[in-house]
């Protein structure tokens, strides 16, 4: 099972568009795979409290991250680095189990010309600090609406060939570190 993040609270997200250009993309390789909506945690989610009682969601998605051979990040750049509700949602997860070992793929988009790059680069140190396998060929969007929408998904087709091979390398990468895809 591939676990595709949407890394943004925001509803209608590109993030979205392009976690759900993802799911296809393992659909047509026969690779189960599911998507995550930061946008679908519950406000309680950002409750000083939720550290220590979760809300149901968050061990919804919990269990997802948990049981997954493979985590693909779609993340969005915020003001230099990553949405904070991706962040809090990290930090909510179970030390060390979540990320331990897991395999780790990303895709960074922006509506400047640094694509994402900032996020992306502060996720890997996030996840190599939790010893995750960081696949080392992520996927940089720059000026992103120029080639995604909400009504059409993701409309450039050498952007679409890069997301192919990004998801066939990491079926390849997840399989070589024994993880079942």
């Amino acid at each position: 099972m591939i676990t595709i993040i949407a890394g943004t609270n925001r509803r209608g997200s590109l993030s979205s568009v392009f976690a759900n250009e993802i799911a296809s993309i393992y659909r047509r390789q026969e690779v189960q795979s599911k998507v995550l909506e930061i946008a679908d945690l519950p406000l309680e989610t950002f409750s000083p409290d939720a550290y220590a009682d979760k809300p149901a969601k968050v061990l919804d998605f919990t269990d997802q991250v948990l049981n997954s051979s493979g985590l693909v990040m779609i993340v969005p750049e915020y003001n230099g680095s990553m949405p904070g509700a991706l962040k809090l949602f990290i930090d909510l997860l179970p030390y060390p189990d979540s990320f331990e070992g897991r395999p780790v793929c990303y895709i960074g988009i922006a509506s400047g010309q640094f694509a994402g790059l900032r996020p992306v680069e502060h996720l890997q140190q996030v996840f190599g600090y939790r010893n995750a396998y960081n696949f080392p060929q992520r996927v940089f969007v720059p000026f992103v609406h120029q080639v995604a929408s909400v009504e059409n998904g993701v409309t450039d087709e050498e952007l679409k060939t890069r997301l192919n091979t990004q998801a066939e390398k990491f079926l390849k990468f997840c399989r070589y570190l024994g993880k079942e895809v």
